[in-house]
């Protein structure tokens, strides 16, 4: 009796594995789905992690139970091998060219400090100059003095612009880039929004025209409450009916910023495919994590510089319970990424800045 007992115990955790790793895979490559057509399943990316987690708890269980039972969670692990390898690349740390460009994309929250410094630009200012990045493109670049930000970026970019997106009383936002190459011209890539936006900004790169698309793509709306909520649910303060109804909101807010962003990302990789005969760099904002469509499809026609050349989860977001990397940065085949990263040290936003090294390839 007590051996059929650990029998029937066995299979039922062996499927439940088994269930765990299908429910992986399908999140895994969810990114697929094209979320104005499946809004709600297209959000399941953000619990990829949650279903990693599960399955080494697996791993661990069967290692010291049922050795033998090892190799479901190991080869879900395998067949999952895509989906984890873009949400925690492991790659080795490169030598740099010594003609490789440094590039940073950086939300700067406004210049706000993150609540933690009173003079936010000041602080990234300083940041950015000690960097000495050749091409920074910021986000929410809005400090309200404009014209003392740009005599402070000119100390170390001699080329400055900024494209106002919108500037309401309650609802004001920008995309800058701050550059050491000499500013050709300027294209606002349309698409509807109230607040984001994306633009090509584009470059004399030693002779050579280089684009460079900043974006800020759909953010999820999400208020102070809402996230508040949020964290309550998942510290089990909020339980019952008010967790499953708060969840079904946040749920209904996520999925409504996915069908939005979709377009955007669309008319974005219309005007990249109208204009592919340039070597191009597409970064920013993109609201979304490393499983979305928002990467896959950006990932389909350029070089996902974080997945192939950076290391670890790489959170860029930094607010607690909503930590996720939602800043990204893309090359064409004109160039090869070096040491992609996500600067945690430079805290003077909601967002680290992204960082990476692009060396021009040689034309045949």
């Amino acid at each position: 009796m007590i051996k059929k007992l650990k029998t029937f115990t066995i299979r039922m955790i062996a499927g439940a594995n088994m269930a765990t790793v299908l429910i992986m895979l399908l999140v895994g490559y969810s990114d697929r789905l094209y979320p104005a057509d499946h809004p709600i399943l297209s959000t399941a990316g953000m619990t990829f992690p949650v279903f990693l987690l599960i399955n080494i708890v697996f791993l661990f269980f069967w290692l010291m139970f049922k050795w033998r039972m090892v190799w479901i969670p190991i080869v879900g692990y395998l067949l999952a091998y895509g989906p984890i390898s873009i949400y925690l690349p492991v790659n080795r740390q490169q030598t740099l060219p010594e003609d490789a460009l440094k590039i940073i994309s950086y939300n700067v929250c406004a210049y706000g400090g993150n609540y933690k410094y009173e003079d936010g630009f000041g602080y990234i200012a300083d940041y950015l100059h000690h960097e000495q990045a050749d091409i920074v493109c910021l986000q929410e670049d809005v400090d309200s003095w404009r014209q003392y930000a740009f005599k402070e970026y000119q100390r170390t970019y001699a080329y400055n612009d900024t494209l106002v997106l919108i500037k309401e009383p309650t609802s004001y936002n920008a995309l800058g880039i701050h550059t050491r190459f000499p500013i050709l011209r300027r294209e606002r890539i349309m698409y509807p929004s109230l607040a984001n936006g994306s633009a090509a900004w584009w470059l004399d790169v030693q002779g050579d025209t280089v684009i460079v698309i900043n974006n800020h793509f759909e953010s999820c709306h999400l208020t102070k409450d809402d996230r508040q909520q949020y964290r309550q649910i998942l510290h089990g303060e909020i339980t019952g009916d008010s967790a499953r109804t708060g969840s079904k909101l946040l749920l209904i807010k996520l999925a409504e910023a996915n069908a939005k962003r979709c377009r955007q990302i669309d008319a974005v990789c219309r005007y990249m495919e109208e204009h592919q005969q340039y070597p191009i760099i597409v970064c920013g904002d993109f609201n979304d994590n490393p499983i979305s469509f928002s990467r896959y499809a950006m990932a389909k026609r350029l070089t996902d510089c974080f997945a192939e050349t950076g290391k670890g989860i790489g959170l860029s977001y930094n607010q607690k319970a909503f930590s996720f990397r939602i800043d990204h940065l893309f090359c064409s085949k004109d160039f090869t990424p070096y040491n992609c990263k996500i600067d945690s040290r430079m805290d003077a936003s909601d967002h680290y800045p992204l960082i990476c090294w692009l060396k021009i390839r040689q034309k045949p």
